[in-house]
C-alpha cells in the first residue's frame, strides 16, 4: 500500500470518508478531532515526511487548535514547542514583497497594467520583457524562467569557490550566507543581469517563476527610498505585533528555538539552521523577496488573518478592501490560470476533486488564498469560511528529495479534517 493509500485508509478508519463528503465531522467532539488530526501527523512521522511539525488553526477569527507533534530532528532530543521559529521558505512571497506592492499599488505609485519596465528600467531594453505587466508577472502569466541556479555561478564544477564567496568579510564582500561565507556585492548586479537576459517563452500560459521576487526588494526601495525590510517592519511587522517575523534570526536575541532544515552538500556543507535554505536568497545575503523570512506559527496566523479580514486587524486597517480583494481573485482564468496576485488560489475544478486530487482541500471556497513553502510550511486563509489554516515542517532534513510530506498527502487531508469539522 503507498503512502497516499494509507492516509486515506487512517481517514475511514475513523468512519470519516472526507473524499466523498458524505459525512462531517460537525457533531463530532474536540477530542475525536484532535485524535484524527493526531494520527494523521503521527503517521507523518512514522513514515519519515517530517521530524516534527505543528498545525494552528483560526475560526472566525479566534485560534481553536493549536498543536505541536515530533522534534526538530530525527534524534529526537529537542521537541516542537508552539513559538518555535521556522524557514518559511516561498511563504515569504505573500509576507514579504507582496504587502509592500499592495501598498504601493493603492498609494497609485504602481499600476499593475503598466509595463513592469516603467518601474524596473534595466527591462526597458529587452524585447521580451518591456511590455509584461506587473499583473502578468505576479500571476505568473508572463512566461518568466522558473527558476535560475544562481548557486552555479558562485561553486565550479568539482565543488571549489569562484571570485564570488569568502571567508571572512570584506569591503567588497558584505553579504553573508553562512557562517564564515560571504557573496561578493556585486553579484546582485550579476544576478539582474541573469534575470534580465534570461528567457521568456512567447506562449503565455500559466508558469510558476519565483525571478521576479528577487528582484522586488531592490524596486520597493528604489520607489519608497527605505530598505524593503524597513518598509516591511514599519508598514507591517509593527502594526501587526508579530516581530518575531523577520530575516536573519540568527543575529537577533529571540529566545523562541529555530528549527534546522537541510544538511547542504552544495556549497556551506553544513546543517542549515538560523540561515535561509533557499540559495539564491541565500546569496543576497539571506534578504530577499522570493524566501527568506522565518517566522513562528502565531505570526502567520497574524497575517493571514488580517488578509482574511480584507486588510484590517484588531480594528486596524492597513490595506483597503477592495486591494486585497483584487490581490486575492484569480486574475487569468481563461487560461487555466487559479492564480491570484501572488496569492496561491484552489484549483479551477477544486470543488469536483476528490482528497488525492484537490489543491487545498476541496471544501475550500473559490475566494480562498494562501501559499505553501518548500521548507514545508503551508499558510491558507478562507474569507467565506472564516478559516485560517497553518501548518508548519521541515520536511527537507535531512534532504530536500524526501518527498513523503507530498506522497501521504498530509496538508489536504489535515486541512479538510477542519473544514469537515467546522463547517
Amino acid at each position: 500500500m503507498n503512502f497516499r493509500n494509507s492516509m486515506i485508509l487512517i481517514i475511514i478508519l475513523f468512519g470519516i470518508i472526507i473524499s466523498s463528503y458524505g459525512q462531517s465531522l460537525k457533531n463530532s467532539s474536540k477530542n475525536e478531532l484532535q485524535f484524527i488530526v493526531d494520527s494523521i501527523i503521527t503517521n507523518g512521522i512514522k513514515n519519515d515526511a517530517f521530524p516534527g511539525a505543528q498545525v494552528l488553526v483560526a475560526k472566525e477569527g479566534a485560534i481553536v487548535f493549536h498543536k505541536t507533534y515530533g522534534f526538530h530532528t530525527y534524534d529526537s532530543l529537542q521537541p516542537v514547542k508552539a513559538n518555535d521559529i521556522y524557514d518559511l521558505a516561498s511563504v515569504t512571497k505573500i509576507l514579504g514583497p507582496l504587502p509592500l506592492l499592495m501598498k504601493l499599488y493603492e498609494d497609485e505609485k504602481i499600476d499593475l497594467d503598466a509595463p513592469f519596465s516603467t518601474y524596473w528600467r534595466s527591462w526597458q531594453g529587452m524585447k521580451d520583457k518591456k511590455e509584461l505587466t506587473l499583473r502578468e508577472i505576479l500571476s505568473h502569466q508572463a512566461g518568466l524562467t522558473p527558476y535560475i541556479v544562481f548557486l552555479n555561478e558562485v561553486m565550479r564544477k568539482n565543488g571549489s569557490r569562484t571570485r564570488f564567496l569568502s571567508d571572512r568579510p570584506k569591503i567588497n564582500y558584505q553579504k553573508q550566507a553562512y557562517e564564515d561565507l560571504y557573496v561578493a556585492n556585486s553579484f546582485l548586479f550579476k544576478m539582474n543581469r541573469m534575470i534580465r537576459r534570461s528567457k521568456v517563452d512567447e506562449l503565455k500560459e500559466y508558469k510558476y517563476s519565483g525571478l521576479a521576487f528577487l528582484v522586488f526588494p531592490e524596486l520597493i526601495k528604489q520607489i519608497t527610498g527605505h530598505s524593503y525590510f524597513y518598509e516591511l517592519t514599519k508598514e507591517f511587522i509593527f502594526p501587526l505585533e508579530i516581530p518575531s517575523l523577520g530575516f536573519l534570526p540568527r543575529q537577533k536575541d529571540f529566545p523562541n528555538a529555530i528549527v534546522p532544515t537541510e544538511y547542504d552538500d552544495a556549497y556551506r556543507n553544513a546543517l542549515v539552521h538560523g540561515w535561509v535554505h533557499d540559495e539564491n536568497a541565500s546569496l543576497l545575503g539571506g534578504i530577499s523577496g522570493n524566501a527568506g523570512l522565518f517566522g513562528t506559527a502565531h505570526d502567520l496566523y497574524r497575517f493571514m488573518q488580517f488578509y482574511q479580514n480584507y486588510g484590517i486587524l484588531d480594528g486596524q486597517r492597513l490595506l483597503k478592501e477592495e486591494t486585497v480583494k483584487e490581490f486575492t481573485a484569480v486574475q487569468f482564468p481563461q487560461n487555466e490560470n487559479r492564480r491570484g496576485l501572488g496569492f496561491d488560489k484552489p484549483l479551477l475544478d477544486n470543488a469536483e476533486r476528490s482528497l488525492e486530487d484537490a489543491y487545498p482541500a476541496p471544501s475550500a471556497s473559490p475566494e480562498s488564498f494562501g501559499h505553501s513553502g518548500f521548507t514545508g510550511t503551508f499558510v491558507w486563509a478562507d474569507p467565506i469560511n472564516q478559516l485560517v489554516f497553518i501548518f508548519l515542517s521541515n520536511r527537507v532534513y535531512p534532504s530536500r528529495k524526501n518527498r513523503n510530506l507530498y506522497e501521504l498527502n498530509i496538508r489536504t487531508s489535515l486541512h479538510e479534517v477542519f473544514y469537515s469539522y467546522y463547517r
